[in-house]
Order: structure tokens, then C-alpha cells, then sequence
């Protein structure tokens, strides 16, 4: 194992304790993740929790979570979050084919969650989906180790465990990065009368799901914890 390897795994695992505590602490209160963001109000498909989103000014991380009807054959869950990155995290070059959109904002990766708010997939979106600024597929990746919220908004937990997935999941995120951008090539060679990132046709151009338990199990036994 190189030392590389050695510090991505130790950073595995703290995202991991940090969301199994999350977890944990909500449950001794019969709560979970999504209760917690929504805060008591009444679940309303399409409209954003926390409402007006979560930002935070010091490091540009953004979220909300939000539900609406499945738009892709086998891909259905609960709701999902959103996850973002604003200036001034962001960095300076953008794609030219999209470098109208004057309001940057990177769309990092989608969670899905089922009712329990057990994290059971993740996803990437056409940039119309979101209104994104589109950024390549390496400067996307390199912008996930800048993603992080510490603003206690609706909750510290809340903020600690939407922090902790994208480090916990990292290869993952990255493998669908790279397949939406993949998708995206793709679409435009199959209709290049068409403008891809604004095709309504194409929505979620990558998914995957995932399953949190198996994911630390193998952060176990990366430890040697087995």
C-alpha cells in the first residue's frame, strides 16, 4: 500500500465514523437523515429542503434535497441531494461551450436516499438539470476534495453527514463523472442537430447504486479490522 493509498483510506474512515455517528445519534431520537432536513415541514415533490438550499460563504459547498417522480427506466428512490460547489471554491476555467452561464456552480453528484435515509444510489445530471456551469470530467473530480459544508444548517448533523459522503464514496463519484461526460459525447454524436446540455431528453446521463453497509465493511477490512 502506498502512502497515497494509506491517507485515502484513513480519509475513508472518518467520513465512515463520521456518518455511522450521524446515523446513530439521529436514530436515538427516531430520526434519520431525511427527517432531519426536512425539518418538520410537509415532503412537497420538487420543492427544495432546507428551503432556499444550504450554502456555505466559506467554502462554497451547497445542498438540498428534493423528490419528484422517476425519469429513468430501474432508477427510482425516496429523494435525493443535491450537492454543488460555488466560488469561492471554484476555479477559474470553465467549458467554452458553455461559458454563458455567468453564475458558476458545479454540480458534483446526486444522492439518493430510500425512506429510512439510507443512502442507496448516486447519480450525475445533464447540465440543464440544475443550471450548472459545465466543467470537464478531471476539473469536476478535482473539485469533490473542496466540497464541505460547516455551516449548522438544518443541522450539524446534517452538515457532517453530506460532508462525509462524497469522501466515503470517492471512486465511485468519479467513475460516474467520467461516464457522464462519456454520455454526453455520445448524445451529441447521436443528434448533433440537437443541444446536448440542453436536450430535455437526456436528464441523468450516470448512475450507480450503492449500499452503505458494504461500503463499510470494506473500509473494515481495508483497516484490517476483519
Amino acid at each position: 500500500m502506498t502512502g497515497s493509498d494509506s491517507r485515502e483510506i484513513e480519509y475513508a474512515a472518518s467520513a465512515a465514523a463520521d456518518i455511522v455517528d450521524v446515523v446513530q445519534s439521529l436514530a436515538t431520537s427516531n430520526s434519520n437523515i431525511v427527517v432531519a432536513v426536512l425539518c418538520g415541514e410537509s415532503f412537497v415533490e420538487y420543492e427544495h429542503y432546507p428551503p432556499g438550499d444550504v450554502l456555505d460563504p466559506t467554502t462554497g459547498g451547497q445542498f438540498y434535497f428534493h423528490a419528484h417522480p422517476a425519469t429513468r427506466e430501474g432508477y427510482n428512490d425516496f429523494g435525493h441531494f443535491h450537492l454543488f460547489l460555488r466560488p469561492p471554491a471554484l476555479p477559474d476555467a470553465i467549458d467554452e461551450e458553455v461559458s454563458e452561464f455567468t453564475d458558476a456552480i458545479c454540480h458534483l453528484i446526486g444522492i439518493s436516499v430510500d425512506q429510512r435515509g439510507f443512502p442507496v444510489g448516486l447519480f450525475t445530471t445533464n447540465r440543464w438539470v440544475t443550471d450548472e456551469s459545465w466543467y470537464p470530467a478531471a476539473e469536476t473530480i478535482d473539485m469533490l476534495s473542496r466540497f464541505s459544508v460547516t455551516v449548522p444548517i438544518p443541522s450539524e448533523a446534517v452538515s457532517r453527514w453530506i460532508s462525509a459522503m462524497p469522501i466515503l464514496f470517492r471512486s465511485d463519484i468519479e467513475a460516474l463523472i467520467h461516464q457522464r461526460d462519456v454520455a454526453i459525447v455520445q448524445w451529441r454524436s447521436r443528434y448533433p442537430d440537437a443541444d446536448v446540455f440542453e436536450d430535455r431528453r437526456l436528464e441523468v446521463t450516470s448512475w450507480k447504486r450503492i449500499d452503505l453497509e458494504t461500503r463499510l465493511a470494506e473500509i473494515r477490512s481495508a483497516l484490517g479490522l476483519d
